[in-house]
C-alpha cells in the first residue's frame, strides 16, 4: 500500500487533485468529508461539541450550525484548539478504518488540509502539496461565497506555502489552467506513484 498524505491552502484546488488521483485508481479519503461525519446528528462527536460550546451551535434540527460554530472558534485561537481536540481524534480514528479495509496494493490519498498544522507528514509515504498564488485563492474563495476579508483569515488560520513546502515530497502549482495541472498530476502519478507500485 502507498499512502499519499495530500495537503494545500484553502483554495489551493486539492479537491480538484484528489478527483484527478482518483480518476487514475487511487481511494480517496477525504478529512473534511469525515470531519462532517463525525459531528452528524446522534453522533458522539455532536455531543461533544455542544457539551463544550453550548446549545448555540445547533440548528432548530439538532444539526450542528456550522457558521454560528465557525463564529465562535476563528475569533478565539483557544476555542478552535478545543474543537480540533475533539474533532481530530475522530477523523483520525474513522481514516484508520477506511485505511484498514483497503486492499494491500491500494493507492491510499488521505486528503488533509491541515496535515502540517496537526504534525501528520510523517505519517505517510509521500506528501502531495498543491500551491496556488494567493490572488487565486482568494478570488476562488470569493466565487465559492467567502467574503474576501473571510477568506483572508482562513487563509491566514492555516499553515504557510513555506511551512508546507518543507514536509512535500511534491509540489504541485495550481495558479495555471485546468489543464497545467492535469500534466502535473499526471507526471506525479507516472514518476512517483506506478514506479514505486
Amino acid at each position: 500500500m502507498l499512502r499519499i498524505g495530500l495537503t494545500g491552502g484553502i483554495g489551493s484546488g486539492k479537491s480538484t487533485v484528489a478527483g484527478l488521483l482518483a480518476a487514475r485508481g487511487a481511494r480517496i479519503i477525504d478529512a473534511d468529508r469525515i470531519a462532517r461525519e463525525v459531528v452528524e446528528p446522534g453522533t458522539p462527536g455532536l455531543a461533544a461539541v455542544v457539551a463544550e460550546f453550548g446549545p448555540d451551535v445547533l440548528t432548530a434540527e439538532g444539526a450542528l450550525d456550522r457558521p454560528a460554530l465557525a463564529a465562535v472558534v476563528f475569533a478565539d485561537p483557544e476555542a478552535r484548539r478545543r474543537l480540533d481536540g475533539i474533532v481530530h481524534p475522530l477523523v483520525r480514528q474513522r481514516a484508520l478504518e477506511l485505511i484498514a479495509e483497503a486492499p494491500a496494493e491500494a493507492v491510499v490519498v488521505q486528503d488533509v488540509p491541515l496535515l502540517v498544522e496537526t504534525g501528520q507528514a510523517a505519517s505517510y509515504d509521500l506528501v502531495l502539496v498543491v500551491e496556488a498564488d494567493l490572488g487565486t485563492r482568494i478570488e476562488r474563495l470569493v466565487l465559492r461565497g467567502l467574503a474576501e476579508q473571510d477568506a483572508r483569515a482562513r487563509i491566514a488560520a492555516q499553515a504557510t506555502d513555506e511551512q508546507r513546502r518543507a514536509v512535500a515530497h511534491v509540489v504541485l502549482d495550481n495558479s495555471g489552467t485546468p489543464e497545467e495541472l492535469a500534466e502535473q498530476v499526471d507526471r506525479f502519478w507516472t514518476e512517483r506513484v506506478a514506479r514505486d507500485g
